[in-house]
């Protein structure tokens, strides 16, 4: 037996690759794609004929309809070949649009249903920013199974599975990258190989909580760039690996054991995270300021910012127990590039873990002073 039937035996395997010819003689289940995979094939002459099929359409598509084509072709093309589902992206432009990303992935998927494709053998890529996985959630109620890419947390994985989305990707490679050049000289290559390697450890953690606490989303590790790491997460619940990778794993004659075991997972000390939604505060006129007599208003609101009314929604996430983990982000209000207020948490860089305590009081006032004609002073 070779390593790549040995992973079969404890983890879906998937291809990652546009080159779809490659893919035939390793037998995967599913397969995932990307723009920058399909644009590295459609070079290759052998798939010439995809783009010569979107080339008819060009007349009276705008550019990035004839792009999703392009990549519904592809897609179509793998699935002749695989029994399982491909997972075609939405345009990673559209990441911080909740709206434009349902759209278009809605359009994907008609598509693939104008080619005769069952939506059940689709994925929809969705970067998992806030607004993706807000646009996940409602695709996954309308019927549409979303696979969220460039997942780096354990924070993205727990809103993940409060969306309820049917596969998440975390990814192992670039945080392995990250880690590597943060430490420069001082990275040691055998200490962080295997179960040490920083981005194995981030998705056993996230494997550990969603089966310790019986989440139903699906796991499907990605981004490698050894066979050490793949070998480490055998048991996740999908793989998703390049053909060079499962080459080098099909030329090795031996076996491994799994490394993650749902057992294992239900005895971890992952502890329950609950995200509170963000929201502002509302205005009511009881928040009205008096005014003196003298006829200038008051610009003393009428309750100051630390007596923030037990009903409104907390500001940060909660977690349970009440001590919160290190290195989580705030989740605070944001604005949008159009200053629109955005239901989006902020995003604090990695290397910079912050620990806000339960008790620190909101910053943000309960009451803004209004005016109305009746609050005029009299002359």
């Amino acid at each position: 037996m070779n390593q790549l039937d040995c992973l079969k035996q404890y983890s879906t395997v998937v291809a990652d690759t546009g080159d779809f010819m490659q893919i035939r003689q390793y037998r995967p289940q599913d397969a995932t794609t990307n723009p920058s995979l399909i644009l590295k094939a459609i070079q290759k002459p052998e798939y010439h004929y995809v783009l010569n099929k979107v080339k008819g359409h060009l007349s009276k598509d705008s550019l990035d309809l004839a792009m999703d084509r392009l990549i519904v072709y592809f897609g179509i093309e793998i699935l002749t070949i695989i029994p399982g589902r491909v997972s075609t992206e939405v345009d990673a432009r559209l990441s911080y649009d909740t709206q434009a990303s349902i759209d278009r992935a809605k359009r994907i998927v008609s598509l693939y249903k104008a080619e005769g494709i069952d939506p059940s053998r689709l994925l929809i890529k969705i970067a998992s920013t806030w607004e993706g996985i807000q646009a996940a959630k409602v695709l996954q109620e309308d019927g549409i199974h979303c696979n969220l890419t460039l997942l780096f947390s354990l924070e993205q994985a727990v809103a993940c599975a409060q969306a309820k989305v049917q596969l998440i990707s975390p990814f192992v490679g670039r945080i392995y990258d990250w880690h590597k050049k943060n430490l420069g000289p001082d990275w040691n290559e055998a200490a962080h190989a295997g179960a040490n390697d920083p981005g194995v450890q981030s998705v056993k953690n996230i494997y550990n909580y969603y089966k310790k606490f019986d989440i139903q989303t699906q796991i499907m590790g990605a981004s490698f760039r050894n066979i050490g790491q793949i070998q480490a997460l055998a048991g996740c619940d999908l793989l998703t690996i390049s053909p060079d990778l499962l080459k080098e794993l099909q030329s090795h004659p031996s076996t491994f054991e799994a490394a993650l075991l749902k057992e294992t997972a239900s005895l971890s000390d992952a502890q329950m995270i609950s995200l509170v939604p963000t929201s502002i505060p509302t205005w009511s006129p009881s928040s009205m300021p008096s005014l003196k007599p003298s006829g200038q208003p008051s610009l003393q609101p009428a309750s100051s910012p630390s007596s923030v009314p037990s009903s409104q929604p907390s500001m940060q996430p909660s977690f349970e127990p009440s001590s919160q983990p290190s290195g989580i982000p705030s989740v605070c209000p944001s604005r949008s590039p159009s200053g629109k207020p955005s239901s989006r948490p902020s995003r604090v860089p990695s290397s910079v873990p912050t620990a806000i305590p339960s008790s620190i009081p909101s910053l943000v006032p309960t009451s803004i002073p209004t005016w109305s004609p009746s609050s005029m002073p009299s002359l």
